[in-house]
């Protein structure tokens, strides 16, 4: 699992890359001081869990989190428990108070990984469940021909309509069947069955043309299996 650290306390961030390496499954990819740092970490790398500080300069946790698009699983970590409240209407995984302890640390990670294992299941379903108008409609994976971002929200393109839903890329993509589904842009997660055709940085679904970004551009070709 790739982690990111965000602290601008350089014994803070110290003491948590050190309990982080007591945990076998995971990996520190960076350690940030600032939250525009892990910001462009998290632009380009595959980041699945993110340690994050509130109390920083210039931009706080809770700033940072509201300003991502698509967010890793989150545990906050504060010398205060004021935040709790606005915490967990972010979603967070879990919420962390200074000085932290190696228990409540576990007792965190333990969160997370069940909150992983859960998606592992879903990614084995060929259909979801899906609300529109308060009625739970049944879509088949195979008929999933792209997904795209807006805001807080995510429109989910289907053979026959649309859906939106108030949730993350990130989130999603952790559900989808990782073989079938390719994440081509910040914006947009397509299925590699239901591509057309492929023009240089340009994915036509139908007749939708969907860019691909240069940050996921290599990972894309590869999962597209071309003979060349």
């Amino acid at each position: 699992m790739n982690c990111i650290i965000v602290d601008d306390d350089d014994a803070s961030r110290a003491v948590i890359t050190q309990m982080v390496k007591q945990v076998e499954y995971l990996n520190v990819i960076k350690t940030c001081s600032t939250p525009v740092e892990a910001i462009n970490t998290l632009r380009k790398e595959n980041i699945d869990l993110l340690f994050l500080d509130i109390e920083m300069p210039e931009m706080n946790g809770m700033e940072m989190l509201k300003a991502l698009d698509n967010k890793p699983q989150v545990i906050l970590i504060t010398s205060h428990t004021e935040y709790a409240l606005d915490a967990f209407d972010l979603n967070v995984a879990d919420y962390l108070i200074k000085p932290i302890t190696l228990p409540r640390f576990l007792k965190a990670l333990a969160k997370v990984k069940a909150s992983a294992t859960e998606d592992q299941v879903n990614m084995s379903r060929d259909w979801f469940f899906i609300k529109k108008n308060s009625v739970l409609h049944k879509v088949p994976v195979k008929d999933i021909l792209w997904i795209e971002a807006l805001g807080d929200y995510i429109t989910v393109h289907t053979k026959d309509e649309r859906f939106i839903i108030h949730a993350t890329l990130k989130s999603l993509e952790t559900k989808l069947q990782t073989t079938k589904f390719v994440r081509v842009h910040r914006s947009y997660i397509v299925q590699i069955e239901n591509i057309k055709e492929v023009e240089d940085t340009t994915i036509f679904i139908n007749d939708t043309s969907i860019p691909v970004g240069a940050l996921y551009k290599e990972n894309f070709i590869k999962q597209i299996n071309t003979l060349q």
